[in-house]
């Protein structure tokens, strides 16, 4: 309770901020429009205030997956933008208050010139660069949210895999992950993806987890739409971080072992073969290929449930082995060590920070400051990792410059 009414606080505060620029930038403004302006400023920003309040104090009970992602939405566009404007205000602030500082113990200066200064005042400047620099966000945020969010690219990526099968070339893997079907707002989108997925033709897909953002009811209007999918070779899925219910509050704990039980339940409705710490052979041909399914572990704080040892019994005696882990971090910290026979590991759970900038070679998001992989392929020797940069969203309800991912990946010879 404490917390959210400090939040709630700094909200306040950067609305403050927002409004002394916005209050400079139309003062020339004649009394009433500027009155009825600033009402209308406040009236919103109070809103949020009161939504944000409402969502955290109970109401998000009460709210449909789409309110709340739309709720959620609003509040997260309005006050990420109003920071950036007010830095510019708080670090003049601090630059003011230095000024002050030093004047206290400095001597006046002498003036050396009477010239009047020219151009708008310090203050016009300052109320101009903060509003440039909260607009200018809220339109790429808000742009991330009506565009960005189901925007799907299918990334086509061949594998070379050292001694690979002949039998076991050309085999294609359609790759889904952090699907997070509670943030969702637009069905039909969702189904495109979909589409587009079977549209690949894939002979095996893999669901690398984080179907649920907390709850399996979130899924359960989505379990007709993941149905469509089909593969030849069969589906095969894992849980995430965010499908044990870990970041949510509970009656009892009881209550909360149903809820992972019904996630489960859900990846059986669709078909989903859901690997628990356990593995699959698949014969194809005169050759073997294990699917390696591991649950959640991960480096950093998150949760490690996952046994990768008991996972791999009995996939030592097969031709290639594909391991499907959530976490990459995952890789670094055992698989490589331990099994490095496992010649591919596919994760997810980064998202690609599902805000930053994709153009040719040049890549960069914040959370390559937390991951040392994060999104796309990876080798060290004979070994690759594939980070699928998430098919659905959570905290932020968008994508600004990191597109929702569909991965088909090719199995090729090295």
């Amino acid at each position: 309770m404490i917390s959210i009414l400090i939040i709630a606080g700094v909200f306040l505060l950067l609305d403050f901020y927002a409004f002394q620029a916005f209050r400079v930038l139309i003062g020339y403004l004649p009394t009433y429009p500027r009155q009825i302006i600033y009402v209308v400023y406040w009236l919103i920003s109070l809103v949020a205030i009161a939504s944000f309040l409402f969502y955290n104090l109970g109401g998000k009970s009460v709210l449909t997956d789409g309110q709340r992602t739309f709720i959620f939405a609003w509040i997260f566009v309005n006050y990420a933008s109003k920071f950036f404007g007010s830095i510019v205000l708080v670090i003049d602030d601090i630059v003011r208050l230095g000024q002050w500082a030093y004047a206290q113990f400095a001597p006046p200066a002498e003036s050396t010139s009477g010239e009047r200064a020219t151009g708008i005042s310090r203050s016009e400047f300052l109320a101009q660069a903060s509003v440039v620099a909260t607009v200018v966000p809220a339109i790429g945020l808000g742009y991330g949210v009506a565009s960005g969010a189901h925007n799907y690219l299918v990334h086509q990526v061949k594998v070379p895999i050292a001694n690979l099968p002949r039998g076991l070339e050309g085999i294609r893997i359609a790759q889904l992950s952090d699907i997070h079907s509670g943030s969702f707002f637009n069905k039909k989108a969702v189904m495109h993806g979909i589409e587009l997925v079977m549209a690949e033709k894939p002979d095996l897909i893999f669901f690398t987890g984080d179907l649920v953002n907390n709850k399996a009811t979130e899924v359960e209007e989505y379990i007709p739409v993941f149905s469509k999918l089909r593969a030849p070779l069969g589906i095969y899925s894992i849980l995430g971080n965010h499908d044990y219910g870990d970041y949510t509050s509970w009656p009892s704990s009881e209550v909360k072992r149903t809820n992972l039980e019904n996630v489960k339940e859900a990846h059986k409705l669709m078909n989903w073969q859901l690997l628990l710490d356990e593995n699959r052979t698949l014969t194809i041909g005169d050759n073997r290929l294990a699917i390696i399914g591991v649950e959640n572990w991960g480096t950093g704080g998150f949760a490690q449930y996952g046994n990768l040892n008991k996972a791999y019994k009995g996939a030592d005696d097969v031709d290639t082995r594909i391991l499907l882990s959530h976490d990459p971090s995952h890789w670094d910290a055992q698989v490589r060590s331990q099994h490095p026979d496992i010649e591919l590991t596919l994760s997810g759970h980064t998202h690609g920070g599902q805000v930053g900038v994709e153009w040719g070679n040049f890549r960069w998001s914040f959370v390559q400051y937390r991951y040392k992989q994060w999104a796309g392929l990876y080798q060290e020797g004979d070994q690759q990792l594939y980070v699928n940069r998430g098919f659905g969203y959570i905290g932020y309800p968008g994508r600004l410059g990191i597109r929702p991912e569909i991965t088909i990946l090719e199995l090729t010879r090295a």
